[in-house]
């Protein structure tokens, strides 16, 4: 093309870290595309400024629909069967239009004819995602922010190629490499330049290995050569690129040693090749091809110099000690197993993710967890792992995790139940695969006597929130006229909580009678959507269920703050009344939004735990009115 946009470029660095000032996107592995959109034309092209239109079809087919002039900055990729970004598939892509190709946008150049590459990159993105609606190939490409360690670990555990970390405050440099962009790659690999190729030996066909260079100062130097990682497909099309570029001239100023005779070529071509390391005089060890990246020329390498890397606090710097295994709280050391592990795919949320997220929470949390025995739910291997309840403290618990045993009947045993009070035991749960937490609602000082109520409101597959808000309003204006406070808080599932304080005057029994009573009357008054009947096949798919069977002796349910192991990683997240309305919906409540929620408005629900109503009292003002 003869006008095209040159994207700018990151520089590469080793190690992953966390920072506040940056942000951390995945590092897709396809075509890097620009696409310039004006009066519903569109221009795609590649870095070079070669044209993708006639060749990505489907990509340039969608980016017309798109209805604002703007310029994207993106990347071509398609998803293979395992959900994953496919280089060698999009290479070959004539033989492979059944697999869905995307194209995911990560900054935006202009808008409406006006330039954005001097607006900071958060803003950028902001902008991005306005313009970007659902599609199934345009798709904005998201980011987290700070958490580049744990996020890293996430892209390695489902071995993607890559993250890219970049300054939340950079501007848009066109044609520039910037250390404010770094690549971090998970397979060590490199780019370099084929400028040769060995005769084959045996039954092998087209040659024998590849010869390769870098550039350093004093022109290119010889990095070793390559003959693992070829098909036969690939051995001749890569064949058919080298043999018009044949040259008898060898571009190193000095002899190099190889195993075989060399072919030299001009050095025009660049290919990836993932290696273990680099040896002291400079070489690949263990070279493996990975792919032509015929979007690069040898004018794109550039002289292989020391790695960005970003300085770490002392904050930062413990984090990355936490990610070794092993947690330090006070004086109590917590072993942390496969802190890496994935534990909600679709959110790229792992296992470290959570238990940092427990531990910022920690004083939130741990009031409502303090001396209530736990039932564990344990997910270890993620939230699409049904999991198991466990119970029982066992041996296996370490010194530092207290317990109480208590009587079971309905097992005919004791059970010696763990109680979480301590950063360090909430750490400990979170390793074993707690994803949420859930606490009896007594604690060891009365275990007959709940500290508050609980009424689940539960609903099935076929309501839809708008009527779980409508009843949760019911309950309220209900406990309003009988004087008794109450609060309300998200399941982090589909439905909401509402709990009334009790404090520790009535048995479980008395609370669940009050509960069922406030059932009946919000059933009478909404009929048509909710029912008593804990049976579904009963009650039927389009009624939500009043639970009041919470109120019983050794019931438990997910805490206030408790993460819950569903798709978005949601937060059982307490509410003002006044949020409990429509439009609410329990999704804006989660891993990320949370803390900075609670940093924002308090606890707003620490009065469950406080002065308690009087349930004679609550149902005389009830009976004394119209309801």
């Amino acid at each position: 093309m003869a006008h095209f946009i040159q994207p700018m470029l990151a520089k590469e660095t080793d190690t992953a870290f966390d920072n506040k000032d940056w942000l951390f996107e995945i590092k897709w592995d396809g075509y890097r595309a620009i696409s310039e959109i004006k009066n519903g034309a569109v221009e795609l092209y590649s870095r070079n400024g070669n044209s993708f239109n006639a060749a990505y079809p489907i990509v340039y087919n969608e980016l017309k629909k798109i209805k604002p002039d703007v310029v994207f900055d993106g990347e071509i990729v398609i998803i293979n069967e395992e959900g994953k970004s496919d280089f060698q598939k999009l290479q070959h892509y004539e033989d492979n239009t059944h697999f869905p190709i995307c194209y995911y946008v990560f900054d935006l150049l202009s808008l409406n004819g006006e330039d954005t590459t001097q607006l900071p990159l958060t803003e950028r993105k902001k902008l991005l995602q306005t313009i970007i609606k659902k599609n199934p190939v345009i798709k904005y490409s998201a980011h987290i922010q700070t958490k580049g360690i744990d996020f890293f670990a996430a892209a390695k555990a489902s071995d993607l190629e890559g993250i890219m970390a970049k300054k939340i405050t950079s501007e848009y440099h066109t044609g520039a490499r910037t250390g404010e962009w770094l690549k971090i790659k998970h397979h060590k690999s490199e780019e370099v330049i084929i400028v040769g190729f060995t005769k084959p030996t045996g039954s092998r066909n087209y040659f024998g290995a590849l010869v390769l260079a870098v550039k350093n100062k004093e022109g290119l130097k010889y990095a070793g050569h390559t003959g693992s990682g070829f098909t036969d497909k690939k051995l001749k099309e890569v064949y058919e690129k080298l043999k018009p570029l044949v040259t008898t001239i060898s571009p190193f100023n000095k002899i190099v040693k190889t195993n075989m005779p060399v072919t030299w070529v001009k050095p025009t071509y660049v290919c990836e090749i993932k290696f273990t390391e680099w040896t002291t005089d400079g070489k690949m060890r263990h070279p493996i091809f990975l792919r032509m990246r015929e979007d690069k020329t040898s004018k794109d390498i550039v002289m292989a110099t020391k790695k960005t890397t970003i300085k770490k606090t002392e904050k930062e710097d413990n984090t990355a000690a936490e990610n070794d295994g092993e947690l330090l709280i006070g004086k109590t050391k917590i072993k942390l197993t496969n802190r890496n592990k994935i534990y909600f795919p679709d959110d790229t949320v792992t296992k470290g993710m959570v238990i940092d997220y427990y531990q910022q929470m920690s004083d939130y949390i741990l009031p409502y967890l303090k001396d209530r025995p736990e039932s564990l739910k344990r997910n270890p291997n993620g939230i699409n792992d049904k999991g198991f309840f466990h119970k029982d403290a066992g041996e296996a618990a370490p010194a530092f995790v207290k317990s109480v045993k208590i009587f079971s009947e309905s097992a005919n045993k004791e059970i010696d139940y763990i109680l979480c009070n301590d950063k360090a035991t909430l750490a400990y749960l979170n390793n074993l695969g707690c994803i949420e937490i859930n606490p009896w609602n007594a604690t060891t000082k009365d275990l007959d006597k709940p500290d508050y109520m609980i009424i689940d409101i539960d609903p099935s597959e076929k309501n839809n929130f708008e009527q779980v808000i409508e009843t949760a309003n019911a309950f309220k204006l209900i406990l309003d006229k009988a004087g008794a406070i109450s609060f309300c808080k998200t399941s982090g599932a589909t439905g909401l909580h509402i709990y009334v304080p009790m404090g520790k005057k009535y048995l479980y029994e008395q609370v669940k009678d009050f509960a069922q009573f406030l059932c009946m009357l919000v059933n009478e008054q909404l009929p048509d959507f909710t029912s008593m009947e804990r049976n579904l096949a009963k009650r039927g798919n389009k009624n939500i269920y009043l639970d009041y069977l919470q109120n019983r002796r050794g019931q438990t349910i997910a805490c206030a703050y408790s993460l819950r192991p569903h798709i978005g990683a949601t937060v059982s997240t307490p509410l003002l009344w006044k949020e409990v309305k429509t439009g609410l919906h329990p999704s804006a409540f989660n891993i990320k939004t949370v803390p900075a929620r609670i940093k924002k408005i308090g606890d707003i629900f620490k009065g469950v735990l406080e002065k308690g109503v009087d349930i004679k009292k609550c149902l005389g003002k009830i009976s004394g009115d119209e309801l």
